[in-house]
């Protein structure tokens, strides 16, 4: 595997430019079929001739397809994102403080609460990007909102207010009449 790497790094990679995942691919199909189509000196014969041979010699496939891509479970956090490979990407905020999982492929990140999807986006493989959806900006909006509706104080009740005299007979003082305690 490492001569293979070695090769392509050498002989593929070398002033090319991607501009998506697919777009690697479809330019590293292009080359292998190039290159597959070689007689190579080592090997006496084109790689596509041995294509049958190499098949013939590999073991069934397993009866459980294997797992792929990236999933992870987490509680959902206050600001209502998850990160992903250094991207945050937007969840409906009516997920807040519940467990989610978040799953990701090579182009989709889903988030799922209970069975039920709360955020679909296509992969960003840029850095450092915050992906939101409208409809969860605008959701949060109107959740901050209510919320703020209930902070605000309620209406002013009145206070009767006493009279200091009021105390002083409830604890038995007693004044004269220039003012002073007796």
């Amino acid at each position: 595997m490492e001569r293979l790497h070695d090769y392509l790094e050498r002989s593929f990679l070398p002033g090319r430019f991607f501009t998506s995942p697919a777009d690697f691919n479809a330019q590293l199909a292009a080359f292998l079929a190039r290159a597959n189509g070689r007689v190579h000196r080592v090997l006496g014969c084109r790689p596509l001739d041995r294509i049958d041979a190499d098949k013939a010699a590999m073991l069934t496939v397993p009866p459980v397809p294997p797992a792929i891509g990236w999933q992870h479970m987490l509680r959902l956090p206050r600001d209502h994102y998850v990160r992903m490979d250094g991207n945050d990407y937007s969840v409906h905020p009516a997920a807040v403080g519940r467990r989610v999982l978040v799953r990701a492929d090579l182009n989709r990140v889903r988030v799922l609460c209970e069975g039920s999807v709360v955020a679909d986006h296509e992969r960003i493989w840029a850095k450092h990007q915050t992906l939101a959806d409208p409809q969860h900006l605008a959701a949060a909006r109107l959740l901050r909102r209510g919320r703020v509706e209930m902070l605000q104080p309620l209406a002013q009740t009145e206070v009767e207010l006493r009279s200091l005299t009021d105390y002083d007979t409830a604890l038995g003082i007693t004044t004269d009449l220039t003012g002073g305690a007796a």
